[in-house]
């Protein structure tokens, strides 16, 4: 039997463990789930108690986490990102393969030798953005090289949103993945790509204003806006002389721009803890954030600071949340961002019958037999239930299915890698589009 061990039972970790679990048998696996809440792992492997096993673990004791590393042959972190070095030190000095969810670490680059000397696989970016975005783009670009065509122009949007029959608020939105990530979402740097051959930086504080219109076939409307560096998979994708190229992220038509208030406010900062008292009211806190005196009306005097108008969709989406009324915070001492996120987890949090939406959509331009064409592909996923969300089945099962290449040897390549070339994303994606999990694709006059 070869031995899979996940570290983490979050969110995005329910459909990877079906997966696998229902595999297990034929594979010839047994899995292991690792938690540090004991509850969220055996809950996750009721349904195979043969097969799979739910143990505690808290993944910062390094003795305990090199200890249950070093009894697998393979290990999926499904950890916070931050945490993955730490598991990847581990898999090289215990000689393990190793597959993740998340964007490769700088640190991680340079171990790739010493991965590859090993003889071991490092998967990374193996989930839904960044994953099956890669895997979609790819197999169209090398279809588009194999038939001649010459690229001029590539785009790409993601999102985790609220699928249509849910969307009971004006936000048009709903947790599906991790709230802090959400809210933090664009920080850390200009988002920067290429347009027209010009490079293009989108400092935070503006980030939210500059969007554009995503209509995806049957879904409607969509604000995109560009999602940290696009340019650092031109390389990658073989792209490096195309004049455009941009990666966003996508949000319900009318998000982004009440989002920007937030923004524009500094409650999304999250380097400093407010100094609010054990009563204070959501009118308190954004009290906190406006000039003038306090003693007149906090909704209007947001309206004058922001230019909005005090009667016009952004105030309607601020007030929905509750940011001018007496209620009481229920925290202290917490940064705006993380005060924010308190709110949000409990207005934006997904019902019991509610079903989140995962909308995924590509544009290609190119030259081919001295003409200009271009293709849509667009991608959208609606979850099963509040456990098989859209965002568990699109991150956990590209991660399930590549645990078959890796542990069947149909990979042929050692080290870092990503799932970039055809004896990754042609399985993957075939297998996924038997689950439903489908492209469209549309070939649009230019």
């Amino acid at each position: 039997m070869r031995k899979i061990l996940i570290l983490g039972a979050g969110r995005s970790a329910s459909s990877l463990i079906h997966y696998l679990i229902r595999h297990a048998d034929q594979q010839e696996w047994r899995i292991t789930v690792a938690d540090k809440d004991i509850g969220s792992a055996k809950r996750l492997v009721h349904e195979g108690p043969e097969v799979a096993t739910g143990v505690q673990l808290d993944a910062t004791d390094a003795e305990a986490r090199g200890s249950l590393i070093g009894q697998h042959e393979l290990v999926i972190s499904m950890l916070p990102a931050f945490m993955h070095m730490d598991v990847l030190k581990d898999c090289l000095r215990l000689k393990k393969h190793v597959i993740t969810p998340s964007y490769v670490p700088d640190a991680l680059w340079s171990m790739n030798d010493e991965f590859r000397t090993a003889g071991l696989i490092v998967l990374n970016e193996m989930g839904l953005d960044p994953g099956i975005d890669h895997m979609s783009a790819m197999r169209i670009l090398d279809r588009i090289r194999h038939e001649g065509g010459r690229m001029e122009s590539f785009e790409s949007y993601c999102g985790g949103l609220v699928a249509p029959e849910s969307d009971d608020n004006p936000w048009g939105y709903k947790f599906s993945w991790n709230p802090r990530n959400v809210v933090l979402a664009g920080q850390g740097g200009s988002a920067k790509y290429i347009r027209d051959g010009v490079t293009k930086y989108i400092p935070y504080h503006r980030l939210f204003k500059h969007t554009v219109r995503i209509d995806v076939p049957g879904f409607g409307g969509f604000d995109g806006y560009a999602n940290r560096d696009s340019l650092k998979y031109r390389q990658a994708y073989g792209l490096d002389g195309i004049p455009t190229l941009m990666r966003g992220t996508l949000r319900k038509a009318g998000y982004c721009e009440a989002w920007d208030a937030f923004v524009q406010l500094g409650c999304t900062d999250d380097g400093f803890a407010m100094e609010l008292s054990a009563n204070a009211t959501w009118m308190d806190y954004m009290n906190a954030f406006l000039p003038g005196d306090s003693d007149q009306d906090v909704r209007a005097r947001t309206a004058e600071h922001l230019g909005l108008d005090p009667r016009g969709d952004v105030m309607t989406k601020l007030a929905w949340l509750g940011m001018f009324s007496t209620e009481p915070i229920g925290v202290k001492g917490l940064s705006p961002a993380a005060t924010l996120q308190h709110l949000l987890e409990q207005k934006w949090k997904l019902g019991p019958d509610d079903k989140d939406l995962v909308v995924m959509w590509h544009r290609f331009r190119y030259s081919a037999e001295g003409a200009h064409q271009e293709i849509h592909a667009s991608l959208a996923v609606v979850g099963q239930d509040q456990q098989h969300t859209a965002m568990a089945l699109t991150v956990g099962l590209p991660i399930a299915m590549a645990c078959k290449l890796v542990l069947n040897n149909k990979l042929a390549d050692r080290g870092v890698l990503l799932p970039l070339s055809p004896s990754i994303y042609d399985p993957v994606l075939d297998e996924l589009d038997k689950l439903g999990i489908t492209f469209r694709e549309e070939d649009v006059e230019v």
